[in-house]
């Protein structure tokens, strides 16, 4: 079952059949709603409030609730923004020092773009009104899939119909970060400190805090960890320092100018015409490559089987001389359009697996981790910064449901929420590679 039939677009909320009763209440997660957090919520289940007709929402009265958010990626961007227009005062910090727009590829799924469509802004349009000259439109190209060795299209899959009230986004993923963390500083007005790196989280029974590096500390009615696999928010949560574990796989990726491709008669037809999307699955090996920008940016990925014996997940610089020998006995266009990238652009991804946490919330319930710092998921999931978004819409909700007298309600109501939905969501990554592995085409 692919991610988006497993629950309507945006509904933040699918966890097991069994009632919660974190905050006054029951969850029915099953059924698509919630009223566990003493009544609807409203908003996570692609109902929005405060719809406006041009501008920024309306507040909403003033909670009382302060928040610390650590990490400035699409997770902590999206809590910051929820937490904000549901009354909370939030800080944000970023151990970089500056904004960079760096990376390549992401994708949003539906239920994310339910999440963009309803951020109004400050000039009457809206966070998806901005993100869509920047995606991929495959509306008339499709998907092709070729056969790994002879080139051959066996399969021309057409994008379904657009659903405007819930947009689906692929594009560069420093471009989309970009226009949220300044929605967030420059619009929002959101306190956001850059640079700086968190020595330790800690709690008492009455707040929680950070340590920066400089020894200063910085103190809130809650923490949200959301900094990554390597937070150091697990070890406060898990009271233990996790092991990470190899998946067996690596990625190359690059996103390049089309100025290669152009000037070769041979490759000029994936740019020329507008956006493109052709894949090639080959044996425990995936080549993905879009044209996107009506052709003027290209990007390809190309997932591997890697035992390289490192820590943790993390990137190099990558060599053309070893991704050609990945594709030896291929179809020679894969090569051909790998050699239009220059070799500064192409990233070497190794890829590190964790195991489910048992809790994402700490014993004193002050302290809670989001997105991959909770949960990270296989690239081939296409679905871990959508999950760090829902993350983040629902624990502001859960907060403003429970109040600030029961901040450790709200943390633990949250994950009764999340929990099932995100180890299923988990399970189609694994999934999804592991059917690709066996039926190459």
């Amino acid at each position: 079952m692919a991610v988006d039939d497993q629950v309507s677009a945006g509904e933040a909320i699918i966890s097991a059949d069994s009632h919660t009763d974190g905050i006054n209440g029951h969850t029915n997660g099953a059924n698509g709603h919630t009223d566990g957090v003493n009544g609807h919520t409203d908003g996570v289940n692609g109902h929005t409030n405060g719809h406006t007709n041009g501008g920024l929402h309306p507040e909403k009265p003033k909670t009382g609730i302060t928040v610390i958010i650590v990490g400035a990626g699409f997770g902590g961007l999206c809590a910051a923004i929820e937490c904000h227009r549901q009354g909370h005062s939030v800080r944000l910090f970023e151990s970089f020092s500056e904004l960079k727009i760096l990376g390549d590829i992401i994708s949003f799924g539906a239920n994310a773009g339910r999440i963009f469509r309803r951020w109004h802004t400050s000039s009457g349009d809206r966070i998806s009104d901005r993100l869509r000259p920047l995606s991929i439109d495959l509306s008339s190209y499709g998907f092709n899939i070729h056969k790994f060795d002879t080139g051959e299209i066996v399969l021309n899959s057409k994008n379904p119909p657009a659903d405007p009230e819930a947009p689906v986004f692929n594009g560069h993923r420093g471009e989309f970060h970009s226009i949220l963390f300044h929605y967030v500083k420059d619009e929002l007005r959101v306190p956001v400190r850059l640079g700086c790196r968190i020595q330790k989280y800690f709690e008492t029974e009455s707040e929680a805090g950070i340590e920066l590096e400089a020894g200063e500390r910085v103190t809130a009615d809650v923490v949200i960890g959301a900094d990554g696999v390597r937070s150091k928010a697990r070890e406060l949560v898990l009271g233990y320092v996790d092991k990470p574990k190899s998946s067996g796989y690596a990625v190359y990726r690059a996103w390049f100018d089309n100025s290669g491709m152009m000037a070769d008669p041979e490759t000029r037809q994936f740019c020329e015409n507008g956006d493109t999307f052709n894949g090639w699955i080959g044996p425990e090996v995936h080549f993905l490559f879009s044209t996107i920008k009506g052709g003027t940016d290209c990007c390809w990925v190309l997932t591997h089987k890697d035992d390289a014996g490192i820590e943790e997940s993390w990137s190099f610089p990558g060599k053309l001389e070893d991704v050609y020998k990945v594709f030896e006995g291929w179809d020679p266009m894969c090569k051909r359009i790998v050699s239009k990238t220059p070799e500064d652009k192409l990233v070497d991804w190794k890829i590190v697996y964790r195991d489910p946490l048992f809790s994402w919330v700490s014993n004193g319930g002050r302290t809670m981790l989001l997105g991959d710092s909770a949960h990270p998921f296989l690239p081939t999931s296409a679905q871990g910064a959508t999950q760090a978004m829902e993350d983040g819409v629902t624990i502001a909700i859960s907060l403003r449901e429970a109040g600030k007298g029961n901040i450790g309600g709200a943390t633990r109501a949250f994950q009764k929420i999340r929990y099932e939905r995100v180890k299923g969501v988990q399970k189609t990554g694994e999934t999804t590679r592991d059917v690709s592995d066996i039926c190459p085409f």
